[in-house]
């Protein structure tokens, strides 16, 4: 015996074609004319139209208010700095005060909570009304 000798037990069961006649009427279902009648038809679900008129506000790919900048008080700069630094973000990054941010160094704002007794010049970072004051204060200065 081969493979090409066997035959099977029972045929094949064929499926209903719709809409050819038959028992299930001229039409059997599908109602007259129109896409939704017609064989093979891709109707969109009609809540795709509505998604797509979101706008591309949330998710992963877009910032959201406040994050990339990096928030550090007086007081640790007081600890971590010597009299006469100067205090610049990248500097903040190489001394492990503050971490990158998607390989980035992120923007920086100085807060006023501690005290401060160094004279420290601080550039390139935002900087609160209490922390610019107690800068000041103490000798330092504010680019």
């Amino acid at each position: 015996m081969q493979l090409n000798n066997i035959q099977p037990i029972h045929k094949a069961k064929k499926t209903k074609r719709v809409g050819r006649g038959g028992k299930r009427g001229t039409y059997s279902g599908h109602g007259i004319k129109g896409q939704s009648s017609r064989a093979g038809r891709k109707m969109q679900p009609s809540i795709r139209e509505l998604i797509k008129r979101y706008p591309k506000l949330r998710g992963y790919r877009y910032i959201r208010f406040g994050v990339g900048v990096s928030e550090v008080n007086i007081g640790i700069l007081d600890k971590n700095f010597q009299s006469k630094d100067l205090v610049t973000p990248k500097i903040l990054v190489e001394k492990g005060l503050v971490n990158l941010f998607k390989g980035k160094v992120p923007g920086v704002k100085i807060l006023g909570q501690g005290e401060m007794t160094k004279k420290l010049t601080i550039s390139d970072c935002e900087i609160s009304k209490i922390a610019k004051e107690k800068v000041e204060k103490a000798g330092g200065s504010v680019k």
